[in-house]
């Protein structure tokens, strides 16, 4: 089982999430907070396998929860689960570290698929925000963090072909069936195309790849 926290200020919200995904036998709701000081505490006191974030909460919101588990050194997984379709918003939690980002329109299916694929060290960002941020990250300034890292070694083909997948929310297992490869190959891939990138996550390596310019806007 999967052992999540939920973080959602509203209660309704709360008891409904983890009404529904007590129906999946994958993931086991462990705790449930209603800010995101109490989601640090659960975090801490129960060492979850995913935390499963609102950004919008009283006393301390989602992103500043996000910054402060990576003050912590927190390795913990998180999905943002959110109401708000906002591109900013969305790469603010991406790059405070959040490894995937959803709306609550999506079906139980989809959340238990992105937990799983979160806790399985995935990222999943929903497609049709990844679309829009390809679209739109070109005009946006580079991260302060990026900055000073060297030009990096130029990616292969292949490595370009899996980080494109990577940026359109592909798990491993996905890219691999995409490509026909063993899901350990797509991994040493991976690592490949972070240590070329200079980052440690997925999520960054994207994030660096569009400013770099070695991923165009879909139609582009």
């Amino acid at each position: 089982m999967i052992r999540v926290v939920l973080a959602d200020d509203q209660t309704l919200m709360r008891e409904g999430l983890e009404s529904l995904l007590a129906i999946s036998k994958e993931v086991e709701v462990v705790g449930h907070a209603a800010d995101g000081d109490e989601a640090l505490a659960l975090v801490e006191d129960l060492a979850p396998d995913v935390l499963l974030l609102d950004l919008r909460m009283p006393n301390r919101d989602g992103i500043a929860t996000l910054d402060e588990l990576r003050l912590r050194g927190s390795d913990v997984p998180v999905l943002v689960l959110t109401t708000f379709d906002d591109d900013e918003l969305v790469l603010r939690a991406l790059r405070a570290g959040a490894k995937g980002y959803l709306l609550k329109d999506v079906t139980l299916e989809e959340l238990v698929g992105a937990i799983a694929t979160l806790a399985d060290g995935g990222t999943l960002v929903q497609p049709a925000l990844t679309e829009r941020l390809l679209q739109g990250l070109g005009s946006m300034p580079v991260p302060d963090d990026f900055t000073h890292l060297p030009t990096p070694e130029p990616l292969s083909p292949r490595e370009t072909e899996i980080l494109r997948l990577l940026a359109s929310g592909f798990s491993n297992r996905e890219i691999a069936e995409a490509l026909s490869l063993a899901e350990g190959t797509v991994k040493n891939y991976i690592s490949t195309v972070l240590a070329k990138l200079g980052v440690k996550d997925r999520t960054r390596a994207v994030l660096r790849a569009l400013h770099l310019g070695l991923l165009s806007a879909p139609g582009s």
